[in-house]
């Protein structure tokens, strides 16, 4: 066994709904990373899970009349498919429901509060039930609303247990600002700036007004809250403070935390806070990654622009997607999802670059020599170049993924990708292949080519590791041929090697034709997505108002209830309904734009609300005296109809 060590984890997943490819990215890069070690040799733990406690899980599963477990449970499988869907080879799962997590929890709250970190007080304070979140006032959006999802926050007021945060500002501050523990380091400024400079308050870490979470033992009226239960897994997992087999004293401190840059301030300050309470080592690298985006927003099942991994997954294959995501993604920023993007990526790099030296390299083997290469061979002046910039790529992969640099290392190996497409422009193995006498130089170029495709699919078989067995088959390798020791040697395979010709890796999509199609798959699934959503889920609209008036101007406008005497289409136009109404005044004339959502006899004897002041216009020929009142709906638009006891002409104010 490897006596060098890596743990690496995902932040565990909170299960109110189903995962989406916003979900994918940390848990697929995390697996990317934890491949890439274990390939180099290193004993990998890799940890995710899910967060399964609080408030918001209690109310939805009384929604859905099941218990919380029972809720949780469902949607639990769910990312457990997925995982195993995209490819991801976790070596443990982690759920805050486990017995050994709660034992955990529950010595980790009373060995803080015998230390004197957690005392009993009272929390009164602005609080968001979607997000599981307290808010000061000066943390609220522009609106007084969360800051995160922009919903509503209620007043709370409860007897609440705290953490103190204060006795470690100065040390998480210098951890931030002058070790390499946060990556990227940029985002280090904001977190001083703005939660430790204007003073770490203290955390409420126990809820007494609801009871789905891990009991405090010593005070049963309270339940920990999300932060010491959720963080805590870290640890849990390894058997601290609990009867699991001991893996803490082997694997911790953790190597990377991967988050999201919505949770870095909880792993960035309060876990670290909470370790050195405990007075244990602090994890070596927190790694914040942005946000994937859906058209400038946050990819969220309550904004209902969530994409559908499974879905990407069927139609493209789960390496695609994985390649996808990574290669967009920074370390630090966000990643803009489209349909578009995706598609072009996987034809420029997968199809026309990675697939295509793959099937080319194949098919002139297997044209020329039937397969299996002659030994003897003839240098070209190429062959030193495209070599030197191969085997440099492993140095390059290494130093990327040392900093856990996904989107750069996979630059390095699709830029050597390039390069062996531009060997074989360079050394022209179809003019080659029509002279006897360059038979061992057409060889020589065949060769290097098998040899550059084998070690980048070596070093690509952490990223996609469904697809690469396939390309090792293609090209006469075996696994003993991509072991890591072997991605900095040329020359591994056999002087003789065969390949075996096979399927396309990557066929060229049709871009048009399927963002289309995506197009209304994910339009569909949005639709529906927001029709499940429960009422506390739904997302608080922006609104943007026209300019304010003053009640002067108001006065202005009169508006009156008329009932519709008549109505007919006007025979110009597919938009337009022109209708007679008793007004009180001796009746007028209003023509309306509403042809597309009424027949004119789903009209007539209603009575409605139009602007009576408004100056006469002609449309389509015809004199128009006023203008019906409508709402905008999404489909469409709705008569604003008025009850049959107003009397007509009633002014509305």
């Amino acid at each position: 066994m490897s006596d060098k060590t890596f743990y690496i984890t995902t932040p565990i997943y909170y299960p109110s709904g189903n995962p989406h490819i916003g979900h994918c990215y940390t848990t697929v890069a995390c697996d990317s990373i934890a491949r890439y070690k274990r390939m180099q040799g290193y004993d990998v733990r890799f940890l995710t899970g899910t967060d399964e406690h609080g408030l918001k899980i209690e109310q939805k599963a009384k929604e859905k009349g099941v218990t919380p477990k029972e809720y949780v449970d469902e949607i639990v499988g769910t990312f457990k498919k997925l995982w195993k869907y995209m490819n991801v080879d976790y070596d443990q799962f982690i759920r805050t429901t486990d017995d050994y997590h709660v034992e955990s929890v529950q010595k980790i709250f009373k060995k803080l509060y015998d230390k004197g970190y957690i005392y009993k007080g009272e929390y009164s304070g602005k609080y968001c039930t979607p997000c599981e979140s307290f808010w000061t006032d000066s943390q609220l959006d522009e609106n007084g609303c969360c800051p995160e999802c922009h919903r509503e926050v209620t007043f709370a007021k409860e007897e609440s247990y705290f953490f103190k945060m204060s006795p470690f500002a100065d040390r998480i501050e210098k951890l931030l600002t002058e070790t390499d523990y946060l990556q990227p380091k940029t985002r280090a400024t904001e977190l001083v700036n703005n939660f430790i400079k204007p003073g770490l308050e203290d955390l409420c870490v126990s809820r007494t007004t609801f009871k789905w979470g891990i009991p405090v033992t010593f005070d049963d009226k309270h339940v920990v809250y999300v932060w010491i239960d959720a963080l805590s897994n870290y640890i849990s997992a390894l058997g601290y403070e609990n009867s699991r087999p001991d893996e803490f004293s082997k694997y911790w401190p953790a190597d990377v935390h991967m988050v999201a840059k919505d949770i870095m301030r909880f792993h960035a300050i309060i876990w670290p806070a909470m370790l050195m309470a405990l007075d244990l080592p602090l994890p070596k690298h927190l790694a914040v990654h942005g946000w994937i985006t859906f058209n400038g927003e946050k990819m969220s099942k309550s904004l209902g622009n969530v994409v559908d991994p499974f879905v990407l997954g069927e139609r493209y294959g789960c390496d695609a997607i994985r390649y996808h995501i990574l290669r967009e993604m920074a370390l630090g920023a966000d990643s803009s999802f489209s349909n578009e993007i995706m598609i072009n990526r996987i034809n420029s790099d997968l199809a026309n670059g990675l697939g295509n030296l793959v099937s080319r390299t194949v098919a002139m083997a297997d044209k020329y020599f039937g397969g299996t290469l002659p030994t003897e061979r003839e240098s070209t002046d190429f062959d030193e170049d495209l070599k030197s910039v191969v085997i440099n790529t492993i140095k390059e992969v290494d130093e990327a993924m040392n900093q856990n640099k996904i989107k750069q290392a996979l630059e390095s190996i699709f830029k050597t990708v390039d390069r062996a497409n531009k060997y074989i422009d360079e050394t022209e193995p179809w003019k080659l292949g029509k002279v006897p006498e360059y038979k061992a130089k057409l060889a020589n170029v065949l060769y290097n080519l098998l040899e550059s495709i084998r070690i980048i699919s070596g070093l690509l078989s952490p990223f996609m590791p469904s697809t690469m067995p396939e390309v090792w088959n293609q090209i006469g390798a075996v696994p003993e041929n991509v072991t890591y020791d072997k991605l900095s040697v040329f020359g591994v395979l056999p002087e003789n090697v065969s390949v075996h010709k096979g399927a396309i890796l990557f066929p060229r999509i049709d871009v048009e034709k399927e963002i289309e199609e995506l197009n209304n798959i994910i339009k569909q699934n949005m639709e529906k997505a927001k029709s499940n959503l429960s009422e506390s889920e739904k997302p608080v609209e922006k609104i943007e108002l026209a300019p304010e008036i003053t009640i002067d101007d108001f006065a202005k406008i009169e508006i009156r209830v008329g009932k519709v005497l008549s109505c007919e289409k006007v025979k110009k136009s597919k938009k337009l309904l022109c209708l007679q109404l008793d007004d009180g005044m001796g009746g007028r004339q209003v023509v309306s734009g509403i042809a597309q959502y009424y027949k004119p006899e789903d009209l007539i004897g209603k009575k409605v609300q139009f602007i009576a002041n408004l100056k006469p216009v002609k449309l389509c020929g015809m004199e128009s005296n006023g203008m019906i009142c409508a709402v905008d709906v999404p489909d469409g638009c709705k008569v604003i109809f008025v009850d049959d006891d107003v009397p007509v002409g009633s002014k509305i104010r």
